[in-house]
């Protein structure tokens, strides 16, 4: 079967990809689609303003006095060809029968941001000795297969039996598994859209080569009050983004930043070896945003290590800590002072 159009949206935060994404849905009706995003105010931001078609999520209920988790809801919905918003952990899940469903409802896939497509699994060394003494075989290729015999077996690994059935888990180097999304599954719709940005640096894109899977980078430009995707060419940068965002970035320069001179300043380590600048961080912290930029507590924004949340909060922005890898989401766009207080290596 030949690939779809793999079209990758490859423009920075802000520059309209979703809403260009949300303009050709509404403007398409030969198609059904499945809009995937990380983040659930995403799932009810498509479903707010997609008015010309309707979004289903999949949800855990109870039919016909059977209770039906997400995945099996997700199927359903597939089914019925209904348009479909969902996350990234539930798409991951997708198995034959989604690819089935995908390939009969004439759909196309929105993948906003990349997700994960390959993973390590992490097995204790007797389960992995047992699996293979009782469970699983690996062929020719390297991928884990199910040993007929114990297909109907119900056991402890039927989520490795699932991902062998699937044929998602390879067994690397003679030492461990690496479950890899099923690559079939992009190659079901009639046509895939990815909303990401620097993808050439990204797990996703070497998944694609290692697969061969072909793919296009497109950007999203508003054009006539209108964000729409264009394919990508030598006209098309972030220069004249960038100038814009920078114009609207003001770095604080001032003396509340010596707490982070020392080259290993507000790394791990120094967040367990020093209490007392741990003090001095949090009081610099508080001052910044009451007296250097009289920030509203809704507007703050403020990060550091997991561990030492309680220790750096303070009085006027403590609900306003992100944890230091979220990932780029409108969820926070009325935030406007922020406080970075982790080291940050440049590589």
């Amino acid at each position: 079967m030949q690939s779809p159009k793999i079209k990758v949206v490859d423009s920075i935060m802000g520059s309209g990809k979703t809403s260009a994404a949300i303009n050709l849905l509404s403007q398409d009706t030969d198609h059904n689609y499945i809009f995937i995003t990380p983040y659930l105010s995403e799932v009810e931001r498509i479903k707010s303003q997609c008015n010309s078609k309707r979004f289903h999520e999949p949800k855990y209920k109870t039919v016909d006095g059977e209770f039906q988790n997400k995945f099996d809801s997700l199927h359903k919905l597939l089914a019925e060809k209904k348009n479909i918003v969902s996350t990234h952990a539930l798409f991951q899940r997708s198995n034959e029968e989604t690819r089935e469903l995908i390939k009969s409802g004439n759909y196309v896939l929105i993948l906003d941001e990349v997700m994960n497509v390959i993973e390590q699994l992490e097995l204790k060394t007797g389960d992995v000795e047992n699996l293979f003494n009782n469970f699983i075989y690996i062929d020719d290729e390297g991928f884990v297969c199910w040993r007929e015999d114990q297909l109907h077996h119900d056991s402890r690994y039927n989520d490795i039996k699932e991902m062998a059935i699937n044929k998602s888990l390879i067994y690397y180097r003679d030492t461990f598994f690496i479950w890899t999304f099923p690559v079939d599954v992009f190659k079901s719709f009639q046509q895939v859209y990815i909303l990401t940005y620097l993808f050439e640096s990204q797990i996703q894109k070497c998944y694609y080569d290692l697969y061969k899977v072909e793919y296009e980078k497109y950007v999203a430009i508003k054009e006539n009050d209108l964000y729409t995707f264009k394919k990508m060419d030598n006209s098309h940068t972030d220069k004249d983004l960038k100038a814009f965002l920078k114009s609207k970035i003001a770095i604080y320069e001032g003396n509340l930043n010596d707490i982070g001179e020392l080259e290993t300043a507000l790394s791990k380590s120094w967040y367990r070896s020093r209490k007392e600048s741990i003090k001095v961080l949090k009081n610099n912290t508080e001052n910044y945003f009451k007296n250097k930029v009289k920030a509203k507590s809704e507007e703050t924004m403020w990060t550091t290590f997991k561990h030492f949340k309680d220790k750096v909060k303070g009085r006027g922005y403590s609900k306003g800590f992100v944890s230091c890898n979220a990932r780029a989401t409108n969820e926070f766009k009325e935030k406007k002072h922020l406080a970075y207080t982790i080291q940050s290596i440049c590589i």
